[in-house]
């Protein structure tokens, strides 16, 4: 019998999960469902023996997503029994700034917190409620909010009245399980510039950079919400409030119309008209295709000058996720715009959430083992 965790990253319409052997974390199995509610597919690897799995699915929900997922565990597994499930949060809020335990309590917290990440909260608890068919495993959850929560209040603050930031209204910050395996890289292969000051860029269909002064969150882009900071694949990004209300008031928008707008339809999407792939906007000739990269290129190194003025200077530059990793016409171009600073160091460092998260998860068992 092998021990493991089981780590899910649960979104609107897709599962993806990977399971590590408990002892040495060794990956054992990767794989994700998706296209659930309409052309659900399976695909897996089997680490162990190099067994693929690739076929369409019957999955209306995430519920039957999962029954898919634990049916192949079973049929491929060399005798595991799950020590538990570790599941990605975007939102944990002012009250969550550590993996922890799900209860039937946290639970209810989290739901409150759907309006602040409409597009992932509600997935995400999803996947938790789906895991209960692991009846002997505790759920356990991780914060992409958590690793900025200590941030200082002048860069935690919205300037609005206090009646309304005593209701929430602050900046969180996201992508916080990438930067804290960027951070946990840093001090174990960059040690000196780990002990610097680091912007990195999570740059992927969502967007965003982190200050890091000696391994710390010191700022961010991302807000309240998901939808501030960089133009993304699909998202505005930080823009003026008035245009909002002037859609509303003026343009007759409801709504959900201009949500979907703001995180649907805006960004390198709605800049090109092609496409939020990355991919295929470089390798377009349409124009439109070219702005929409000059444009994130150009707000992606703004944002950096105003990260390094929050740490009081520049060390290195990270790239992760996958236009970070993987688009290097974009980072030349990002990197052309921030020439004007001194000198710095560049790295690309490939992220690895669901290994963090697992590390995260190990603790806390072997925590609560401790105390009980």
């Amino acid at each position: 019998m092998i021990d493991v965790l089981l780590v899910l990253n649960t979104g609107s319409s897709s599962l993806k999960f990977e399971v590590f052997g408990y002892d040495r974390l060794d990956k054992l199995a990767k794989g994700k469902v998706t296209g659930i509610g309409t052309e659900a597919r399976l695909s897996a690897t089997i680490e162990e023996t190099g067994a693929t799995i690739d076929r369409p699915l019957s999955a209306h929900d995430h519920d039957t997503a999962m029954g898919a997922v634990i049916d192949l565990i079973d049929r491929f597994d060399d005798g595991w029994r799950t020590v538990a499930t570790v599941h990605r949060i975007v939102h944990g809020g002012v009250d969550f700034v550590e993996p922890v335990f799900v209860t039937p309590a946290i639970l209810i917290k989290l739901q409150a917190l759907i309006p602040l990440a409409p597009l992932h909260q509600p997935y995400n608890l999803a996947g938790i409620a789906a895991s209960d068919r692991l009846a002997d495993a505790p759920d356990i959850a991780c914060f992409d909010t958590a690793f900025h929560a200590g941030h200082d209040p002048l860069f935690q603050a919205i300037p609005v009245e206090k009646a309304l930031r005593d209701k929430g209204i602050r900046r969180y910050g996201f992508h916080g399980i990438s930067y804290e395996w960027i951070s946990r890289v840093l001090a174990q292969e960059h040690p000196d510039l780990a002990e610097g000051r680091v912007v990195v860029g999570h740059l992927g269909n969502g967007a965003s950079l982190c200050a890091m002064s000696n391994g710390r969150s010191v700022d961010t882009t991302m807000g309240m919400t998901a939808l501030d900071g960089l133009p993304m694949g699909s998202r505005t990004g930080a823009i003026d409030p008035g245009v909002v209300t002037y859609m509303l008031r003026d343009l007759g928008l409801s709504v959900g119309e201009v949500e979907r707008t703001l995180y649907e339809q805006s960004g390198l999407k709605g800049l090109s008209g092609l496409s939020n792939d990355v991919k295929t906007l470089i390798e377009s000739s349409d124009p439109r295709a070219a702005f929409a990269l000059d444009y994130f290129a150009l707000k992606v190194a703004q944002h950096a000058a105003m990260m390094a003025v929050s740490m009081g200077g520049l060390d290195g530059f990270v790239f992760t996720a996958g236009i970070g990793e993987n688009a290097p016409p974009v980072r030349d171009a990002i990197l052309a715009r921030l020439s004007f600073l001194q000198p710095f160091r560049t790295l690309v460092i490939p992220t690895n959430e669901e290994r963090m998260m697992a590390i995260h998860g190990k603790a806390l068992v072997e925590r609560r083992a401790r105390e009980t």
